[in-house]
Order: structure tokens, then C-alpha cells, then sequence
């Protein structure tokens, strides 16, 4: 059993980067575990032009700047899985797929993923037209034509945010006969010029290097249709990433999304959750600055100093 550190974070995201920074920082042990090569959604993003500091720089790259950074103050255990958390009377067990580790604290930062449609090309056109964040990515298609695909607030308010930031035409497309977000909301999409269609289902989103086109069918007579297009933003949902919160039994919303205080304290003590897995405003920013305060908070179960 590996005795030698003190707190564990999962998920090397923003979140998970920015607590190990913070963590370190402060004279806590701390080891970082990923399932997978690290940086979460931000990864995936192709350009970031709302995080401060840089006016422009891929997800990628900004991702990697986290994760270099976040090695200098704690041991990161890329393509390391947890596969169960147990809670004893002063510690957590974390079963990895490669060993068994005695921790003090545990900081969650495992994200959460967009619910995909599942059609046609759609992978193969990921982050070249097809996104699944209006906020991140949609400034990139000012003057050009996009759907977003999804009938919920969602999807309504991202429309409505890419007709505001300029996109030349939004078309809102759902496949029931009414659309499930807020009349209010409705009404202002309607205002704002943004083209809706009912009653479609999307079957294949079509285009060589980028999106062309997406192909829906007509539920009402089972016709296809093809609609020209140079992005495609999908909104249809996430899914937190909360295996291990049910395993630790965390209070969650209805979402699944787990539930925490201002110091991001879950409802477990020594337990504490940062990121896109506390639901809320799904940036870089706002993820990292939740790992910050995680970690600065999980001083209190490590018998450190508490900043606060």
C-alpha cells in the first residue's frame, strides 16, 4: 500500500491542475490521478480567447501549460484509473488499476462529458465545426451559419448567444413538435431572427475537412433534409463524470452534478469537489478557480494551516 502522500486529486483538468498548484504550494503531499492524457474539455477546445493572460492559444497547448505547471508541485499519475474510493476512520483507500493508496483528503475534479448526438461524422468533425460549447468556440463563426441542436435553455441560450456575438444566420433545431426550454426564452430567440425547425432529427453531419452540411429528417413525414452549414453546436445535454461521488455517496442535484459549499466542500468531510462535476458555469476559469479553493480548503482535514 503507497503511504506517501497526503491528498489525492482525481482529474487533471483545469480543476484538478489548478488545486495540485495550490495543494503544492502549501506543503501537501499531493498525487493526481487521470484515466486518461489529462486536460479534460479544455483539450479538445481549438482555440481559447477568453482565458486571461493569453489573447489566443489552442486548448491544447493551454492544457499542456497546466499540466507542466501542476508537475512541479505534485506527482501526476496520467493513465492511472480509480476504480474505488474507501472511506476508514481517519483516511480514504484509493484502489487504482495499479496499486492501493492511503489519503487524507480527496479533491473530485473529474469533469463532466457532453451528451453526444451519436450520428455520422460526427466525431470525425469534432472541433472542426461541430462543438459542444456555444461560449467557447462560437466567436469563431461570426458571419457564418450554425445550428444548435438541442430543445432545452441550453440550447435556447446558445442560440440566442450566437445570433448576439454575430453569426449570420442560427437555426435551432429539435426533434419534438415544441421545444422544452422557457417561453421566455422562446419568445426572445424568436425576436432575435433565429430560424427554428421542430419536428427533426439529425441523422449525419456531412463535410470534408470541416462541417458542409447535416442531413435531418422530417419526423412528421420522414423526409430527409439537408441544410448547408459551417458549424454545428450540440447541446443536448452533459453527463457528469460521477461514478466515484456514488461510490463515496456525495450528495448530488438531479442532475447528478455534485453538490458542494462555497469552499467546495462536498458532504463528506475530507471529501471536496472543483470543476465541471459541481455543475454551474462550465469554464477554464471558473473550474480553476474552484480547484484553487478546494485545495486551500482541504488544508483543514491535512492538520495544516487554514488560509480562512
Amino acid at each position: 500500500m503507497n503511504k506517501n502522500y497526503e491528498l489525492a486529486i482525481i482529474g487533471a483538468g483545469a480543476a484538478g491542475c489548478t488545486a495540485a498548484i495550490y495543494a503544492g504550494r502549501s506543503g501537501v503531499k499531493t498525487v493526481v490521478f487521470d484515466k486518461g492524457s489529462g486536460g479534460g474539455l479544455m483539450f479538445t477546445a481549438p482555440k481559447i480567447e477568453n482565458y486571461p493572460g493569453f489573447k489566443e492559444i489552442t486548448g491544447m497547448e493551454l492544457a499542456t501549460r497546466f499540466i507542466e505547471h501542476a508537475r512541479r508541485y505534485a506527482d501526476i499519475h496520467m493513465g492511472e484509473e480509480v476504480k474505488n474510493i474507501k472511506k476508514t476512520s481517519d483516511a480514504f483507500l484509493i484502489e487504482t488499476d495499479k496499486d492501493i493508496y492511503e489519503i487524507k483528503a480527496v479533491i473530485l475534479s473529474t469533469g463532466s462529458n457532453p451528451r453526444k448526438l451519436g450520428v455520422d461524422g460526427e466525431e470525425k468533425l469534432a472541433g472542426k465545426g461541430v462543438s459542444y460549447c456555444a461560449t467557447c468556440d462560437g466567436f469563431f463563426f461570426r458571419g457564418k451559419k450554425v445550428a444548435v441542436v438541442g430543445g432545452g435553455n441550453t440550447a435556447l441560450l446558445d442560440a440566442i448567444y450566437l445570433k448576439q456575438i454575430g453569426c449570420k444566420e442560427v437555426y435551432l433545431i429539435h426533434r419534438r413538435d415544441a421545444l422544452r426550454g422557457e417561453k421566455a426564452l422562446q419568445i426572445e430567440a424568436e425576436e432575435k431572427g433565429i430560424k427554428i425547425l421542430l419536428s427533426r432529427k439529425v441523422k449525419k453531419i456531412e463535410g470534408r475537412e470541416n462541417v458542409e452540411s447535416i442531413v435531418m429528417e422530417n419526423i412528421t413525414d420522414g423526409k430527409e433534409e439537408t441544410l448547408d452549414i459551417d458549424g454545428v453546436f450540440i447541446a443536448v445535454g452533459e453527463e457528469p463524470e460521477n461514478k466515484l461521488a456514488k461510490i463515496l455517496n456525495l450528495d448530488m442535484d438531479e442532475e447528478g452534478y455534485v453538490k458542494v459549499d462555497r469552499f467546495q466542500r462536498t458532504s463528506v468531510r475530507g471529501v471536496y469537489a472543483a470543476g465541471d462535476i459541481t455543475g454551474g458555469i462550465r469554464q477554464v476559469i471558473t473550474s480553476a478557480a474552484e480547484g484553487a479553493i478546494a485545495a486551500l480548503t482541504s488544508l483543514e482535514s491535512l492538520g495544516k494551516k487554514y488560509p480562512y
